[in-house]
């Protein structure tokens, strides 16, 4: 395992390569665990290990990357929650909801400042906000998750 301190367009992010397999590294970034391919191009290092951990360290939960727009595999069933992520990196500037508020499907969530405009992140169905995942001031990248709606 290799831990990085990176610096990107002035946001600093801890990365940590947790292991390498198949054309895929677990990756750790701020803490969120994360799958990504890797081109075929890159060498695997030497000392990986043989597979990915088994779960998710304690007190993470794993995050999938969101689909991008229009491809969307249809809505979620109203009774399972659902993780509304950040749609691009950028700095949360405001958490417009507390847990257990409940929100109307379109309503503002949080807002991301992204390359100088604020982009506001919404509710993608009714529910109840029952995790709170970013704070004002965090640096989040793409597919980071902001809120928990149930």
């Amino acid at each position: 395992m290799k831990t990085y301190s990176l610096t990107i367009n002035g946001n600093k992010y801890d990365v940590t390569v947790e292991g390498v397999a198949d054309g895929k590294a677990a990756v750790s970034v701020n803490g969120i665990p994360y799958e990504v391919a890797l081109d075929a191009s890159v060498p695997a290092p030497d000392a990986s290990p043989a597979a990915f951990p088994a779960a998710a360290p304690a007190g993470k939960a794993p995050v999938s990357r969101p689909e991008p727009a229009g491809r969307a595999s249809g809505p979620a069933p109203e009774s399972a929650s659902s993780t509304v992520t950040s749609p691009l990196p950028g700095v949360i500037i405001e958490v417009s909801v507390k847990e257990g508020q409940a929100v109307r499907a379109g309503e503002k969530v949080a807002v991301l400042e992204a390359m100088k405009m604020e982009n506001e992140i919404t509710a993608p169905r009714d529910g109840t906000v029952t995790a709170i995942h970013a704070t004002k001031g965090d640096s989040v990248l793409e597919g980071a998750p902001v809120v928990t709606i149930a």
